[in-house]
């Protein structure tokens, strides 16, 4: 049975646990915490210990920064690598699985002007391998898992299939290192998703859940039954982390996720 958490900025309530509390009531069974950079992450420390003291079950990490371990400048990414390192760390010390992250996020998009990014798929693979060999060897010190999520081509333009994920993550030799799925991206992206997370099953470590318009799950038109269908047949048993916008009113939007995708297969 898969389980279902939601990330934090989706949940009324002022402080995790009482995010917590409504998360169970609506019947999630986790919440997915929030990463920033500068160090943030890290200076809640205090307050992450406090809440898993009392109860709150944080098992994955979502990042959310300016910029990421693929950046075209050498000093953000080595901020980026930094940061991540740092994350990976807090993770592991409130008994996480791991942290999700994408290569970059509105850095360059082959699809819109000017075209051409300032590095050669040669020298992406090399920055990108550098960077997931770095993080992955820090992530299995450390006792957790770094998920590599395959953004769609409007938001990077290195690393936007599964396939892609999972040549690279074998290319490392790490199996620290697995592949973050997003229904959202893999509903631009492949052209069967499905097919895709059967491809890719070794390699997939963790699901983040939206739908195809980017709401949540059911207010779009992906098929679920597909999607859920594929990650039973690959044995996953992780967690869907609700990672969307909210259509209607969010409280209610929200408390309808765990319902919709258990209907739905999960």
């Amino acid at each position: 049975m898969m389980k279902t958490a939601a990330q934090e900025q989706l949940l009324p309530g002022e402080s995790l646990q009482e995010k917590w509390a409504f998360a169970q009531e609506a019947g999630f069974d986790a919440v997915e915490l929030r990463s920033q950079g500068d160090f943030r992450f890290r200076d809640r420390l205090p307050e992450l210990k406090r809440a898993l003291a009392d109860g709150v079950v944080m098992p994955t990490v979502c990042v959310e920064m300016l910029h990421f371990f693929a950046a075209f400048d050498d000093d953000l990414r080595r901020d980026a690598l930094a940061q991540l390192k740092s994350q990976l760390s807090v993770a592991a010390e409130i008994g996480a699985l791991g942290v999700q992250t994408p290569a970059s996020y509105g850095m360059f998009s082959r699809r819109l002007p000017p075209f051409e990014p300032p590095r050669t798929p040669g020298q992406d693979r090399e920055v990108l391998l550098a960077g997931l060999t770095e993080l992955g060897e820090h992530a299995r010190a450390e006792g957790v898992t770094l998920y590599l999520e395959p953004l769609n081509r409007y938001e990077d333009h290195m690393v936007n299939r599964l396939e892609q994920a999972a040549e690279l993550i074998a290319a490392t030799g790490l199996d620290s290192i697995r592949i973050g799925i997003d229904s959202y991206h893999m509903n631009i992206e492949e052209s069967d998703p499905a097919a895709a997370i059967l491809a890719a099953a070794p390699y997939i470590g963790h699901a983040q859940v939206s739908d195809s318009n980017r709401f949540q799950p059911g207010a779009g038109h992906l098929d679920w039954p597909a999607w859920l269908g594929a990650l039973h047949t690959i044995g996953f048993d992780g967690y869907l982390a609700a990672e969307c916008r909210l259509d209607g009113d969010p409280v209610e939007a929200v408390r309808s996720i765990p319902g919709f995708l258990r209907r739905s297969g999960a």
